[in-house]
């Protein structure tokens, strides 16, 4: 089955029902069921209108949002790159894992001393 554009796609029962809804508020005394249900058909026609708006609007915003993200990411990739070759000074002194690591194998080779004395 093709998929054919300009196919006229039925109401959701939600708008068919708000359209209802808002129609009857808005009846006029001595209104005909045919004047109502032409209104009721402007309300969804309106709402419709205004989904089709409202999803236009919304695709519009990603679209920018993702053309953002796009022109930003290789802003990224060169501030990490930058950041990669040029090491960040650190407070904390490369020795120190050393010096931590020759206390504990001096402390596991004193236990081990103690222990083969006994």
């Amino acid at each position: 089955m093709a998929y054919n554009k300009h196919r006229k796609a039925a109401p959701s029962p939600e708008t068919q029902e708000e359209a209802e809804r808002i129609a009857r508020a808005t009846q006029r005394p001595g209104q005909t069921k045919e004047q109502t249900r032409l209104i009721n058909q402007g309300i969804q026609k309106g709402i419709e209108e205004y989904k089709k708006q409202h999803k236009a609007r919304a695709r519009a915003a990603d679209k920018a949002k993702k053309q953002q993200l796009r022109q930003q990411r290789p802003d990224d990739r060169n501030q990490s790159d930058e950041q990669e070759t040029a090491p960040e000074p650190s407070s904390f002194p490369a020795w120190l894992p050393w010096l931590l690591l020759a206390l504990s194998w001096a402390g596991f080779i004193f236990y081990w001393w103690l222990n083969q004395t006994d």
